[in-house]
């Protein structure tokens, strides 16, 4: 056998196994890096599983978070400061501008995933809670009439599926207070309120969340070392 054709190193094989699935979503922001789960499935011993995670976190895929271990990180905090941001602002404008042209049955709509939303905290699932979630403001902002603001809002949603960040991953106890909100936006909307009024309602929905996920990433800014135990 040739050098070039040598099979991967067990290190490689566990480094390849848990990136792939940083990328895909299945390892979501937040989720937590168990080495001895992770060895069982790749069926190896720890090692190269630890070994693979130190070089995920010297990548910046990784962090490794005091009494709770390696979990997968926030990809480019910068960039989602700023996604999150223009987000709040275009969307915020956007379902101001299409509130009057929703009809019943669009707030119908709306509701009703907003239920689902509800129900799904029971057996939280961030990954599916966003993608819920997206479809709920979709209804809202669909009918904005400014097809330029549209297009703006639909690239902060793709930018935010590029960093594949769920921000519930790190602030689940967010979910809640956000299904909430989404109510009072829809009160709103129905009430027939001011424009600025929606707007106003749906920017700090949006900024209510950014700042959670930054209060998580300020207590948890000084990282110990990594330990080495499983």
């Amino acid at each position: 056998m040739t050098i070039g054709t040598l099979a991967p190193s067990k290190s490689e094989q566990a480094y390849r196994h848990i990136r792939a699935r940083i990328e895909d979503g299945r390892f979501s922001p937040g989720y937590r890096l168990v080495l001895d789960r992770l060895a069982g499935e790749l069926d190896m011993s720890v090692v190269p599983v630890r070994e693979a995670i130190r070089r995920l976190e010297a990548e910046g895929l990784v962090e490794y978070e005091r009494n709770v271990g390696a979990q997968v990180a926030l990809l480019d905090p910068v960039e989602y400061l700023h996604t999150m941001e223009t987000l709040a602002v275009i969307e915020g404008y956007a379902t101001a501008a299409a509130a009057p042209a929703l009809v019943p049955e669009q707030l119908a709509r709306a509701r009703e995933i907003n239920e689902r939303l509800r129900r799904s905290l029971a057996d939280f699932d961030p990954i599916a809670y966003t993608r819920l979630n997206l479809e709920f403001h979709a209804v809202l902002f669909e009918a904005c009439p400014n097809p330029h603001i549209l297009d703006l809002v639909h690239r902060g949603w793709e930018r935010m599926s590029m960093l594949r960040e769920s921000s519930f991953s790190f602030v689940p106890e967010r979910a809640p207070d956000a299904v909430d909100e989404h109510d009072a936006i829809l009160r709103l909307i129905e009430q027939g309120a001011d424009a600025a009024e929606i707007e106003r309602a749906a920017r700090e929905h949006r900024l209510a969340t950014l700042r959670a996920v930054l209060a998580h990433r300020e207590q948890h800014a000084h990282r110990a070392p990594t330990p080495d135990h499983d």
